[in-house]
């Protein structure tokens, strides 16, 4: 089975950065999107960055574009959340989601993603 595990989230000061990573495990496709979601407390699950397992093509949202990178080490079946000049408002948990390819998934739509990893908090203090 598909299993997503994330990790690297903590506390940070407003202006730092923090690398979250999502170990993947149990993938029998060689083509996947991998996306990071975010919620924040009473708001809705939304997109921060999706990538294609290859690293071929990335897309970001508007709110992290510029201070966010999202990369794979496929060797090591890892996906990476780069965040750099972070502010309070990217306060949430980060969720890893994957999709295969060939089910032709909107990056952006998490309902649109089959397997989710159980999340990994990241807290931005003013």
């Amino acid at each position: 089975q598909v299993q997503l595990v994330e990790s690297g989230g903590g506390l940070v000061q407003a202006g730092g950065s923090l690398r979250l990573s999502c170990a993947a495990s149990g993938l029998t496709f060689s083509n996947y999107h991998m996306g990071w979601f975010r919620q924040a407390p009473g708001k809705e699950r939304e997109f921060a960055a999706g990538i294609s397992w290859g690293g071929g093509s990335t897309s970001y949202a508007r709110s992290v574009k510029g201070r966010f990178t999202i990369s794979t080490d496929n060797a090591k079946n890892t996906v990476y959340l780069q965040m750099n000049a972070l502010s309070p408002e990217d306060t949430a948990v980060y969720y890893c989601a994957a999709v295969q390819t060939s089910k032709r998934a909107r990056v952006g739509m998490p309902s649109d993603y089959n397997y989710w990893g159980q999340g990994t908090q990241v807290t931005v203090s003013s």
